[in-house]
Order: C-alpha cells, then structure tokens, then sequence
C-alpha cells in the first residue's frame, strides 16, 4: 500500500505537469502565433486567456463531482478533451480556431490540481498535506520550465504546431497509464480490496456546495487567489514574453532562460513553504499575506527596468518572483483547514475556480488596457508600466484582504 500511493503520487503530479506546460506555452511562441494568426495584443491576450476561461467554468461541475465521482475518472475523461485540444490548437490557422483549442485545452487540465489533490487526502496524512501540496506544485511547475526555454529548442527543431501534436500523443500515453494504475482511495480492511465507491452522494454534494457558498472565509481566500494567481500567471504564461523581448530587447533564447528561472524560483518556493506553514509557523495566514505584499512590490520593481539593466540586476528579480508567487498554493491548504474532510474535494475545487478566473481575466484585461491606452506601441514600456501598477494595487487591495480572513493552528486542529 505504501508503495502504491507513491506510485499513484507520481503518475497524478504528471498529470498537473502537463496542465502547467500547456497554460504558459504561449509565452516564449508569442512571435509565432502573432505572425501565423495574425494576432494583435488585444487577440493575444484573449487567445491566451481562452485555457483559464474553459479551465475555470469547468470548476463548478468538478466541485460536486470530484468527491462523489473521484479524481480517476475524471481526470482520465476531461484528459481526453484535452488532448483533442492540443490537437485542434496546433492546426489552427485563425484567431477562431485557436480559442476553440485552448478553450477545449483548459477544460481537459481543468481536475489535474484538484483531482491530485483530492487523491492525496485520501492517501496520505493529513499533517504533511501542505508538505505534499508543495511538492505536487513544484513538480507540476516543471512544466512550466518546459514551455520556456526547451519549448524553444522543441520549436527550433519542430516548429510550433508539430511541438504541440508531440506533447499531446505523451499526454495520451499518460492518461492510459493513470486511468490503469490508480484508484480513488485505499482498500478497505473489512474487503481487502480497492474502494471504488463514492464518498458521498450527489445531494451532500450540493450540500457541501450550499455550505461552502456561505462561509466569509471562502469568499475572502477566492479573491486573494483571484489577484494573486491572476497577476502571476498573466505575466508567466504570456505577457513575460513580449516584455522581455520587446522592452528589455532580449533574444528568445534569453527570455526562455530567464522565464525557467521564474520557474525556478516558484519551484523551490512551494515546498518550501509548504514545509515552513506545517511545520515551523504551523499557519497559513501569515505567510499568504507576507507573500502577496512582496510580490505586489516585485511588479512595481519590474517598472524601473530598462535594457540597461544587467542581468545581474533582473535574474534575481525573476527568481524572486517566482519564489514569492508560491505562496499561493498555500491557500489551499488553508480552506481545506477550515472545512470538514468531506468538504475538502469541493472547498479546495470552489477555490480553485476563482484562482483560474484570475488569469483569464489579467491576460485578456491587461491586453485590453494596453491595446486602449497605447493603441501605436501597446507593447511598448509605457503599456507594460500601466498593466504592471494595475497588478500592484490589486496585490496590495488583496493582501490586505486576507488579513480578514481566519488563522487555524495545524496542529491544534488536528488533535482536537
């Protein structure tokens, strides 16, 4: 059994591995979709926002069927989606065909997060639950680094779309393996044999659902993930792209390398923190709002670089970024803390929808702003200063926020 949930582990976090490659793919093949779908900003940022629309509104359902249905049945069937997705993305020729692509592409990951998630409260110790969310994260971001600087090579060698058609037959291969191998929860010891049932039935589904909807907490934590993954994701997946090359006029391949260190930095920074929250502060609340307050002041920071600065100087504003910005995955942790274990699937899922909302909003929101305010150079400096003092503002609104929201002791929690 022990050996099982690790295996289990293993093939769930590839899963949110690829979820995180494909949202943030379309930053270092700006160029391209711009030139091959004759894209401006506003088109760009809508095209990119396309995977958080379909992945966010694929949340309410999964919020009353992940604890009832379970995570391998529906994360093998919304992978298939997916899947048919990348496909259609990687042939589109048009605007048109490219959001219907990335729409069909979010609402396939849309349960990697959760459904992994969902499978490690059900496998593992609660007390190493932050510890192991951490870790899923930091794995899950290794995707991020593919998309940027070997996605690059992948498209030197391949070309953008044939890239694309590669990565989803590695998906498919993938979602046979986790459909074969895992299952919802452990044996029961009466049966000796894999429990295949539900946890709960659909109306204390709906339940759970009308519950949540009434706690503050949950609508407090939902808004600070709202800003906080919006204005992350926004500047990773996409707008980190033109930024670098046509601002800091930094090549492809340095821009690559710079966005993988991004990714560093958020690899490192959720277990890290993840491991400080259970076992060092054993709170969430305190390190959420530290986090959202740096990261509001990186942006600011990101304002005063120009091509003169050094890579010395932005490298570790980077890095920095990234590390700061994991922070987040601790409000996860967080509401499931403050809702009974049967509540879990759909708490952390409920947040889950507003933290994907977020960046469909920024990427298609910031488009918009500097498509409107700087209509004959909105990826020029002056766009991106506009869009990045938005982001701070909102960082600090939302910090401030959360210090309304309530502080559980983990270990207090768990003896009572």
């Amino acid at each position: 059994m022990m050996s099982r949930r690790w295996i289990i582990f293993i093939i769930a976090s590839s899963h949110y591995f690829l979820s995180q490659f494909y949202r943030v793919s379309t930053a270092v093949i700006a160029p391209e979709l711009i030139r091959d779908l004759s894209l401006d900003t506003a088109g760009l940022g809508l095209m990119s926002a396309a995977f958080f629309y379909g992945f966010a509104l694929t949340q309410i359902p999964i919020s009353l069927f992940l604890d009832k249905v379970g995570s391998r049945w529906l994360m093998s069937v919304l992978s298939l989606i997916g899947i048919l997705g990348a496909f259609i993305f990687s042939m589109a020729d048009s605007l048109g065909i490219s959001l219907v692509g990335r729409i069909l592409l979010g609402i396939g990951m849309a349960c990697n997060l959760m459904g992994t998630f969902k499978l490690l409260t059900e496998w593992f110790e609660p007390l190493i639950f932050a510890t192991l969310s951490g870790v899923v994260v930091s794995i899950g971001n290794l995707g991020n680094m593919v998309a940027a600087t070997p996605l690059v090579v992948l498209v030197e060698q391949m070309g953008w779309r044939h890239s694309f058609q590669f990565i989803a037959g590695i998906n498919l291969i993938l979602t046979l393996i986790f459909f074969v191998v895992v299952r919802d929860r452990p044996s029961r010891p009466e049966t000796d044999t894999l429990s295949a049932e539900p946890s709960i039935s659909l109306k204390q589904a709906f339940t759970n659902l009308g519950l949540l909807l009434t706690k503050r907490d949950y609508w407090f934590i939902s808004a600070a993930t709202f800003v906080r993954y919006g204005t992350f994701a926004a500047f990773q997946a996409l707008w980190a792209g033109p930024f670098l090359i046509e601002v800091m006029e930094y090549s492809a391949m340095r821009t690559g390398n710079l966005i993988l260190l991004l990714n560093v930095g958020f690899i490192i920074g959720c277990p890290l923190l993840g491991m400080l929250s259970d076992r060092v502060f054993k709170t969430r609340k305190g390190l959420i709002v530290f986090c959202l307050l740096i990261t509001g002041v990186i942006f600011l920071v990101l304002n005063t670089l120009s091509p003169n600065s050094g890579l010395l100087v932005v490298a570790p504003i980077f890095f920095a970024f990234g590390l700061a910005a994991a922070g987040g995955m601790l409000m996860y942790p967080h509401i499931k803390d403050l809702v009974p274990q049967e509540m879990a699937g759909a708490a952390m899922t409920g947040i889950n929808f507003f933290n994907m909302l977020g960046p469909a909003v920024f990427l298609q929101g910031l488009g918009i702003l500097m498509q409107r305010l700087y209509p004959e150079a909105s990826r020029g400096p002056a766009a991106f200063d506009a869009s990045f003092l938005v982001c701070m503002v909102c960082l600090a609104g939302s910090a401030l926020l959360y210090l309304f929201t309530t502080a559980k002791n983990i270990n207090e929690d768990h003896k009572a």
